[in-house]
């Protein structure tokens, strides 16, 4: 693609990205804008017009998936920009980490821990400290805020006691555990991913010959979701600039989600402070979702201030719906009713997702769902091809497509792709139909399913596809973080479900002590609730239902109130549609006729 039909594929603020060739820029980018598009047709009107040079660009962001979609998308412009390189945070420095360790420091360099878990049980073994597996998490979670923070063991009782931070097991118990977790890595020579960054920003910063071999390496860089940008990594990402100012940075305040791990939009705010000579660009126009999505997730926003609201580009669609059950189980009866009437009306069901506020809330859901014999997959933190069940899946399509290719099959695998893929999987535990258990045996079956039906994917458009290329073709997959989508609906927390859009989101359990959480104590820690719910409102591309229920179960005391938040997301013309308790058979029965 020529430069100029690289601008011609823009609007007039993407284009004013793109023209942005050099010196900082910051783009302000809400949600479903299409800031991705912006910066990687800039990356490639740069490379066009020869400005930079692919191999001294460095794109930045958060997961494996956004570096896959930024390779995917830069790939498919092409004209040089394949070979830019986009990566995570994490990944580029152990890269560098592990290049530079036997020159600066000698030896092999230390081994990652790709979990804290174990070493932590061990630490708080070694204390006397009787934690379960849920305070261990917690844990890890605080640990993690204090090594990003750059707060020391030492410093960790006084900096968590002024943050607010209430582990369960206690901040001074925490604190120990903290040292004795680090004294444990040091002695055994281990890094975690904190380390990393650390480490990596070390080396630049003291040894001048590896900063000028990276400065010299790297000129351009491009960061995105600039706004979960934690001090760490920060630190690291001055000490790549060297005090050079070719830098892109790409977010949205409104979407800072992740203040408990240590991520500021800080830095977002203050990007014009630090270079007063940035270029400052503001999308705005919508394109993921209906006027009356955004008419919703503007109201929300508008509650903080600011002018940037989103303008919708899409034709409208139906309004909104807030929903009050009678109680929690006559909420999730009405999901799954709802669900059942969207699929009617032809929505798939890999495009509706329930968004709960934390992974507790699953469960009832999950129930429903089964009863109403709706298929489901639940979303976690974790990444698809991290799963147990996934990584012995490809290495049995690998071991088979080698036998297949070596003429030495005797498995009996059919000839038929998508058959053959299925008679490997058999072996992992994939069965022609679902498990009626739930949780973890479900979760297994739904993964192996989903890799057969990438099967049925690629020999729909490549009928002759063999094992080998299949096996090839998840391998890369892999690489990038793509993981497969089931037809089934999306059952998430909302801070998973970030980076992530449905034609339908339901947004149950909309009631105060869940939405906001109920140790959101201050200003600042609602504040993050409504940025969350924001987040959640804006995954959702045309129908968008909120619920809530003022009792636990039935019969009980409708003591809960519903949430704040409801009352700026829905006009006061506009009437909340009330649902008193009924037999899940009669919530079943009725649902194809519910809007």
């Amino acid at each position: 693609m020529d430069a100029d039909a690289l601008l011609a594929a823009l609007d007039p603020e993407q284009r004013a990205v793109a023209l942005a060739g050099q010196g900082p820029v910051c783009v302000l980018a809400g949600a479903g804008t299409g800031k991705t598009r912006a910066i990687t047709h800039r990356i490639a009107y740069a490379v066009a017009t020869g400005t930079v040079n692919p191999a001294n660009v460095l794109a930045l962001t958060f997961t494996v998936r956004a570096a896959g979609e930024l390779r995917g998308r830069l790939r498919a412009l092409g004209g040089g920009a394949e070979a830019v390189r986009a990566a995570t945070f994490h990944s580029t420095a152990l890269r560098q980490l592990t290049y530079f360790w036997p020159k600066v420091i000698g030896g092999r360099p230390p081994r990652l821990v790709e979990s804290k878990l174990p070493l932590l049980r061990e630490a708080a073994s070694g204390l006397g400290l009787r934690a379960d597996g849920a305070a261990l998490s917690e844990a890890i979670t605080e640990i993690e805020w204090a090594k990003v923070c750059q707060i020391h063991p030492d410093s960790y009782v006084f900096a968590a006691t002024e943050a607010g931070r209430a582990p369960s097991i206690g901040v001074p118990d925490t604190g120990r555990l903290y040292a004795a977790y680090e004294a444990l890595r040091r002695d055994r020579q281990l890094i975690d991913f904190e380390s990393v960054l650390e480490l990596t920003a070390a080396i630049l910063l003291t040894e001048p010959a590896v900063a000028r071999e990276v400065h010299a390496a790297f000129r351009y860089f491009t960061v995105d979701e600039f706004q979960d940008v934690n001090p760490l990594q920060k630190l690291l990402l001055d000490a790549w600039l060297g005090g050079r100012d070719e830098l892109c940075v790409v977010g949205d305040p409104r979407q800072t989600i992740y203040s408990f791990t240590g991520a500021t939009s800080e830095y977002l705010r203050s990007f014009v402070a630090d270079y007063p000579q940035a270029t400052v660009v503001r999308l705005v126009r919508d394109y993921r979702s209906t006027p009356q999505v955004v008419v919703a997730a503007n109201r929300l926003a508008a509650a903080t201030g600011g002018d940037d609201a989103l303008v919708a580009q899409r034709a409208h669609g139906p309004e909104p719906t807030v929903t009050r059950y009678a109680d929690e189980e006559a909420e999730a009866a009405g999901v799954a009713a709802a669900i059942a009437a969207l699929t009617a009306q032809g929505v798939p069901p890999e495009e509706i997702a329930v968004l709960v506020r934390i992974n507790a809330h699953m469960e009832r859901f999950e129930r429903a769902l089964a009863e109403a014999k709706l298929p489901y997959v639940v979303r976690g933190a974790e990444r698809f091809y991290e799963r147990p069940e996934v990584r012995q899946a490809l290495v049995l399509l690998r071991g088979a497509a080698r036998a297949a290719g070596a003429g030495t099959d005797a498995t009996g695998l059919p000839g038929d792709l998508p058959a053959a893929v299925r008679h490997v999987l058999a072996s992992a535990g994939l069965t022609a139909t679902p498990p009626a258990a739930r949780g973890a045996v479900r979760e297994r079956w739904e993964s192996l399913a989903a890799i057969a039906g990438l099967a049925d994917t690629l020999a729909a458009s490549r009928p002759s596809a063999t094992l080998a290329e299949f096996a090839a073709e998840i391998a890369e997959r892999a690489e990038s973080g793509h993981a497969p989508t089931a037809a089934a609906v999306t059952l998430a927390t909302m801070h998973a479900a970030k980076g992530l859009e449905w034609d339908a989101v339901l947004l149950p359990g909309l009631t105060e002590g869940i939405m906001p959480i109920v140790h959101a104590r201050g200003a600042e820690a609602v504040e993050e609730e409504r940025r969350l719910l924001y987040v959640a409102v804006t995954r959702a591309r045309v129908h968008l239902a909120l619920s809530w229920a003022p009792a636990r179960t039935p019969g009980a005391e409708a003591s809960r109130q519903r949430s704040r938040f409801l009352a700026e997301l829905q006009p006061a013309s506009k009437p909340v549609t009330s649902k008193p308790a009924a037999s899940k058979s009669a919530t079943a029965r009725s649902s194809v006729a519910q809007p």
